[in-house]
C-alpha cells in the first residue's frame, strides 16, 4: 500500500465515528446550499458528504442528488437520514479523488467541510471539475486557518507524525488567495462569502472531550500519543484556544463558502 493509501485509510478509520456531531453541520449544510443556489431537477453531487446534511438538504429542494464518502459507517447514518427526510439520495462510497461519475455529469458539484482532507488539492479539485457540467456551479465550505478550527487543527498537527509528503495543509482550502490559485482559469465568477457555525459545550474541556471521541485527528492523536505529558499539554493548549471562543454555551465555529462558474 502506498503513503496515499495509506494516509486514506487511516482518514476512513478517523472519521467513523464522526456522527454524533452531525447536527452542528446542518444549519451550514443550509447555508451553503443556499449560496449555490441549487434548483430543483438539478443534478447535485455533494462530494465528502458524511451523514448527509448537504445532500439531503438539496434534495428537499427537489434536486436530484448523490452523495459520496470514504467513511462506511457514516455513508450508513446518511442512508437513514434521507428517508427520514423523505427523500431520495443516491450514496456511493467512494473517494474524492477517483469520482465513480461520468465527465460533465452534474450541474451543481458541493463539498461542506470535506474535499479540503483529500491529500493532494490538485486531484480531488480536477476530479470536481470534471465530474461539473461547462457552465455548471462548484461550491464548497472550508475552515480558514486563523480561526478556531484551523487553529485547532494546527494545534493538533503539532502533536501528530507529519503526513506523508506531498500532503497539503486541509485548512490551506480556507484561504482566498490559495483557493483562487488553485482554480485557476478552469473556472469564472469565483464569489466567497462567510458563515458561522455554533457548537454547544458546557465548558473547554467538555468540547476537548467531544472532539477527542468523533473528530478524526484529534481521535488519532490521542489514541496514538504514548507520551502522557505531551497528551496533557495539548489538552490544555486545546482547551485554552476554546475558551477565545468560547460565546455562553457556544462555541464561535466561522468557516468560508466559495463559488465558481466552471468555464
Amino acid at each position: 500500500m502506498d503513503a496515499f493509501a495509506q494516509f486514506k485509510a487511516a482518514q476512513r478509520q478517523g472519521w467513523a465515528f464522526w456522527a454524533p456531531l452531525e447536527a452542528i453541520t446542518t444549519a451550514p449544510a443550509a447555508q451553503l446550499v443556499t449560496f449555490a443556489k441549487v434548483q430543483r431537477g438539478q443534478r447535485v453531487l455533494d462530494v465528502a458528504t458524511g451523514t448527509g446534511a448537504v445532500a439531503v438538504t438539496a434534495a428537499r429542494r427537489g434536486a436530484q442528488v448523490s452523495g459520496l464518502d470514504l467513511t462506511p459507517e457514516l455513508l450508513e447514518v446518511a442512508r437513514q437520514n434521507a428517508p427520514l427526510a423523505g427523500v431520495e439520495v443516491d450514496f456511493h462510497e467512494g473517494d474524492a479523488e477517483a469520482l465513480p461519475f461520468e465527465a460533465d455529469a452534474f450541474d451543481v458539484v458541493l463539498s461542506q467541510f470535506g474535499h479540503m482532507f483529500a491529500p493532494r488539492p490538485e486531484v480531488a479539485l480536477a476530479e470536481m471539475l470534471r465530474v461539473l457540467k461547462p457552465g455548471g456551479v462548484l461550491a464548497f465550505s472550508t475552515w480558514p486557518p486563523e480561526l478556531f478550527t484551523g487553529r485547532m487543527f494546527a494545534l493538533s498537527a503539532k502533536y501528530t507524525a507529519p503526513p506523508p509528503p506531498g500532503v497539503m495543509p486541509p485548512t490551506l482550502w480556507g484561504d482566498p488567495n490559495v483557493i483562487r490559485e488553485r482554480l485557476g482559469k478552469g473556472v469564472k465568477d469565483v464569489t466567497f462569502d462567510r458563515g458561522t457555525m455554533w457548537n454547544p459545550t458546557l465548558s473547554p474541556a467538555h468540547h476537548r472531550l467531544q472532539a477527542e471521541k468523533s473528530v478524526g485527528p484529534l481521535k488519532r492523536l490521542v489514541e496514538s500519543n504514548p507520551d502522557p505529558a505531551k497528551l496533557a499539554e495539548f489538552r490544555r493548549e486545546y482547551e485554552a484556544l476554546v475558551e477565545q471562543y468560547l460565546d455562553g454555551n457556544r462555541v464561535r465555529q466561522d468557516f468560508l463558502m466559495t463559488r465558481a462558474t466552471k468555464g
